[in-house]
């Protein structure tokens, strides 16, 4: 028998902050919240067919590149206007010297390295 991953666990100094951000992101509800922090994820799946993000809280700030990071692809719009709409909602733009890419590389409220990618995926 295999292996499945269920949760993406990402410590941060305030889950509440950034629930609200990668919700907006990716159309996840609150699942469950304690004083540990908050997991998020797709309330319309079967816990045990679903991935969820969990929101570690925890008070040490990573201050180097994180050796795995998210990648998003937008559902129902292209990528410039997917673009927008994660800027809006918080997301910054970082240079890691990228140039000539498909892609690009944004940081969430704490500065947690994502990539929107090109391709439009289903829901």
């Amino acid at each position: 028998m295999a292996c499945r991953i269920t949760e993406l666990v990402l410590d941060c100094v305030d889950p509440d902050k950034l629930a609200d951000f990668w919700c907006g992101v990716l159309g996840y509800q609150v699942l469950d919240r304690d004083q540990d922090g908050i997991e998020i994820g797709r309330a319309d799946q079967a816990p045990e067919d679903r991935i969820t993000l969990v929101l570690s809280r925890g008070a040490d700030r990573r201050r180097q590149k994180l050796p795995l990071h998210l990648d998003v692809n937008a559902t129902d719009r292209d990528q410039a206007a997917e673009l927008e709409r994660l800027l809006a909602l918080g997301a910054k733009q970082v240079d890691i010297g990228q140039s000539g890419v498909s892609w690009h590389v944004l940081a969430d409220p704490e500065g947690n390295e994502f990539c929107l990618l090109k391709r439009r995926v289903a829901p």
